[in-house]
């Protein structure tokens, strides 16, 4: 007696388990009839080679960015250290999508998938929390602007950064430590193997983030907008130009919150209402924006910044453009 040949269906991505789907293959395999155009041995979803893609441009554009502050003792700065915590933890997001893709489809295991998610949820909070010490350090930079540079400011920046750094890797060590639904199916969440538990927890902690993040900036608006209400009052011939200073930071100010809004809040607010069940296309379409934020902070935050424009220049051809060394650089850099 021969027995039936089984076919293994598991690696495949969800979304196209669908009933029709696999119908067909258990038709196929119960046949007797050969079948004469065989399945393909191997399936890529088009979403995972599009994050694939995404992680790659993350990893290149942030490993320049920690390169330069690494390499160049003057970018020693609080803001400067801040700036390369973001690009560190946005460039560990970048691996981990591109390790998601390698596992997923060369190296299948459950431990793999633990360490790739536990490393994606990692990096991804510790880029959040990096932007949110980024905007704190901007706020004391303005209201404590006659103290702020201190050796009372660089520890308190040392101290925000391990706080950082400490809650993202336990978080990121969950998944690893038991805290997972690999043995309960029905309680994953949009992200196996994490459950819905820690997707909601996670969710909301992101929105009391964002929160103080909007608080912080109408602060620093105000600030901003008092200072040179000053200014103007004193010298009335530089009201014109502190005018537009003045609007264009407030401009900056909110490019940046309405960027970070735009790539988190929509896989944010999925997350909380969504669990397995729904279509993966729908936690692909809202996690890819996601990672486009880890694309657009080099240039927000890194880029834009004169002083790692010259070492860039440096590094590139071994000059630094009279436009640059001519502009002195700005205090707030907001």
């Amino acid at each position: 007696m021969t027995e039936e040949p089984t076919l293994n269906v598991t690696w495949l991505p969800q979304d196209r388990l669908d009933v029709g789907w696999t119908e067909n293959v258990s038709a196929a395999v119960t046949s007797p009839i050969p079948v004469n155009d065989p399945e393909p041995d191997f399936i890529v979803n088009p979403w995972d080679i599009v994050l694939c893609t995404s992680g790659t441009l993350i990893s290149c554009e942030n490993a320049v960015v920690v390169l330069i502050i690494f390499h160049n003792p003057s970018l020693r700065a609080p803001m400067f250290l801040l700036i390369g915590s973001l690009a560190l933890a946005d460039l560990l997001a970048g691996i981990g999508l591109i390790f998601n893709f390698i596992f997923a489809y060369l190296l299948q295991s459950e431990s793999t998938k633990l360490v790739t998610v536990g490393l994606i949820v990692a990096s991804f909070s510790a880029s959040v929390c990096s932007l949110l010490a980024i905007t704190v350090d901007r706020y004391l930079s303005l209201y404590y602007a006659l103290t702020y540079n201190s050796e009372r400011t660089v520890t308190f920046t040392y101290v925000m950064l391990i706080l950082l750094w400490g809650a993202s890797i336990c978080i990121g060590l969950l998944p690893i430590m038991g805290w997972n639904c690999l043995q309960d199916e029905s309680t994953c969440s949009v992200i196996r193997p994490l459950t819905k538990n820690n997707a909601a927890v996670l969710s909301v902690s992101f929105l009391l983030m964002f929160a103080l993040m909007l608080q912080l900036y109408i602060q620093i608006c105000k600030i901003v907008m008092r200072h040179a209400h000053q200014i103007a009052l004193q010298h009335h011939f530089l009201a014109t130009s502190h005018y537009v200073t003045t609007r264009k930071g407030v401009s900056t100010l909110a490019i940046i919150l309405g960027t970070f809004a735009a790539c988190w809040m929509p896989f944010t607010l999925y997350s909380l209402i969504a669990d397995y069940t729904y279509p993966s296309i729908y936690t692909y379409a809202t996690l890819l924006p996601a990672t486009y934020n880890s694309i657009i902070n080099p240039v927000i935050y890194a880029f834009r910044n004169q002083e790692i424009q010259k070492a860039l220049w440096l590094i590139c051809c071994g000059c630094i453009p009279s436009n640059l060394s001519a502009r002195a650089r700005s205090p707030s850099d907001v």
